[in-house]
């Protein structure tokens, strides 16, 4: 069993959640795991219900894209044979004759999707900015005179591009004015770097206000800091669980999660995405049949999900997996990289979206590189945990501690959203940020675009499938002066090619009908408007329906 004891241990061990003062668990669960109503503040709180959309493309765009990557790849082969013929130039890396009796440095094969395809339409990423990502942004114009294999600029600036691709969800990193003063006055004073760790002399006056604050921000016990947002997870998750123990994670999670479990050693199991179904399948399974072979209790089950995933758009289930945690006396770790500053009445993340209690979550992993314009990773949650990570993590303790100025931008940034500048101008941000998500979704639908993801989630994937239109969408869109994220194989499924769009708070709404404007008539130009308005049956990739959640 998962390690029902619930007892607040510090040798690395997640701990169970306290009683209310009337002695009764925080929260009522419901049939089939929808948590009806929480008490909060002696008033009962209903959670709101989950609106998502995964609607299915229609046959023959499905064909067309599948015949379009057969016939790149029958092409693909053909060109490699000319290739190694001689007839065509190759301009991957490849082995020096000398060393034809070596084991190959480079895998060949393995880099064929990159040399036949990915090259074909490189120009579309890494596209370079020369300007802060606010609303608009400055790019630097670039030519290849070899099929994208290298590339050269031109000397041209592209001027005021609508920015629909950072994940400046609050606009506050932005270009520098008045208002981040403060961050100038830290550089002047501590200087850029800190050179140092944590536990040697890198731990500043300012890490501990910045830690006080987020735990305050969140409303828990305890918090730390991490200077980079990847780490925080890859590094942490292989200091909470080892060998012996399990990991449940959701099949579309980020690859610092699936980086840190790996790196854990602890057997990872995978469920749907969003499915209770499935979910709660692994967690019968590991509690009744425990370890493979041995069949011993696992040490400490562990579930990871994200409050909104990024290629998806889609928020997590949370009551549903909050009411299944308790159930099985697993542990739950949620990453709120893309969450926490966007969704919430007040920015404070898929906890107060819900409206659950912070205590139904013991690990919240988060990022300052969205919504707070900076940079790092916290983790936070009781405080004989964080105090754990302080001296285990080894992200805390090999790790160069979080640059001063950085660290003064997050705070400066919390305090906004928190209404602790005297100014309202943070919460009104947030609701203008829920306003313009909610609006360009709305418009989306009704042109007939297939969009991805839950109706309040500011990441918006528009489905385009075919490789060829990945490319031309984002040529043309650009050519308009609208820089947009294309995305491909292999971060989505083969065949599930999009462009992600993130809205922000400092999009005017003049801003957005010019991108709309321009999506219709790309719409209609590359015939993307593949919608039906027919819910897919994409959630419920688990079929078993006797695995109910019963009170």
């Amino acid at each position: 069993m998962a390690n029902p004891g619930g007892d607040a241990v510090c040798n690395g061990n997640l701990h169970k959640h306290e009683k209310q003062s009337d002695g009764s668990p925080s929260g009522n669960c419901a049939k089939n795991g929808i948590v009806k109503e929480a008490q909060q503040n002696g008033r009962p709180h209903f959670y709101k219900p989950i609106v998502e959309s995964f609607e299915e493309a229609p046959l023959h765009v499905m064909v067309f894209t599948y015949l379009g990557y057969g016939l790149g790849t029958l092409f693909g082969y053909l060109r490699d044979f000319l290739r190694s013929c001689g007839i065509e130039k190759c301009n991957a890396a490849i082995e020096r004759e000398e060393q034809k009796d070596f084991v190959p440095l480079y895998q060949n094969f393995e880099n064929f999707y990159t040399r036949n395809l990915y090259m074909r339409i490189r120009d579309n990423w890494n596209r370079p900015i020369c300007s802060a990502p606010g609303s608009r942004f400055d790019v630097m114009e670039r030519v290849s005179d070899d099929y994208n294999w290298t590339f050269r600029f031109t000397g041209r600036i592209i001027k005021d591009v609508i920015n629909m691709g950072s994940y400046n969800f609050l606009g506050l990193a932005a270009s520098y004015d008045e208002s981040i003063r403060t961050v100038k006055d830290v550089l002047e004073e501590y200087g850029l770097g800190v050179a140092s760790t944590r536990h040697e002399m890198g731990s500043l006056d300012k890490h501990e206000e910045l830690e006080s604050l987020v735990a305050k921000f969140l409303n828990v016990e305890a918090a730390m800091v991490f200077g980079m947002g990847f780490a925080t997870n890859s590094m942490n998750i292989p200091a909470l669980v080892g060998k012996g123990c399990l990991i449940l994670s959701d099949e579309l999670n980020h690859a610092s999660l699936v980086l840190g479990a790996r790196l854990s050693g602890a057997t990872i199991r995978i469920f749907k995405h969003n499915n209770m179904q499935s979910l709660e399948k692994l967690l019968r399974d590991a509690v009744i049949y425990g370890q493979p072979r041995i069949r011993r209790a696992w040490k400490k089950i562990l579930i990871l999900v994200e409050g909104i995933y990024s290629m998806e758009g889609s928020i997590v289930d949370l009551p549903q997996i909050v009411a299944l945690k308790k159930k099985y006396k697993a542990y739950l770790y949620i990453d709120e990289a893309h969450s926490i500053g966007s969704v919430g009445p007040t920015g404070r993340g898929v906890i107060e979206f819900f409206g659950l209690d912070p205590r139904d979550v013991d690990v919240f992993m988060g990022t300052f590189t969205k919504s707070f314009g900076a940079a790092g990773g916290y983790i936070a949650g009781r405080k004989d945990l964080v105090d754990y990570l302080r001296v285990h993590s080894h992200s805390a303790v090999y790790a160069t501690s979080m640059s001063p100025p950085v660290a003064e931008q997050i705070i400066r940034s919390m305090k906004f959203i928190m209404g602790l500048d005297g100014t309202t101008q943070g919460l009104q941000r947030v609701r203008q940020l829920a306003k313009n998500t909610r609006y360009f979704r709305q418009r989306l639908n009704e042109m007939g675009f297939i969009i991805y993801g839950n109706e309040e989630s500011p990441v918006i994937p528009l489905l385009l499938y075919m490789p060829a239109k990945v490319a031309a969408f984002a040529r043309h869109l650009l050519n308009r002066k609208i820089g947009v994220v294309v995305v491909g194989f292999p971060a989505t499924p083969l065949a599930e090619a999009r462009a992600r769009f993130c809205v922000s708070a400092a999009h005017t709404r003049e801003m957005l009908d010019t991108v709309l404007e321009n999506l219709d008539e790309m719409g209609d130009l590359l015939q993307l408007k593949y919608s039906r308005h027919r819910k897919s049956t994409r959630p419920e990739l688990y079929d078993e329906t006797s695995f109910e959640l019963e009170d």
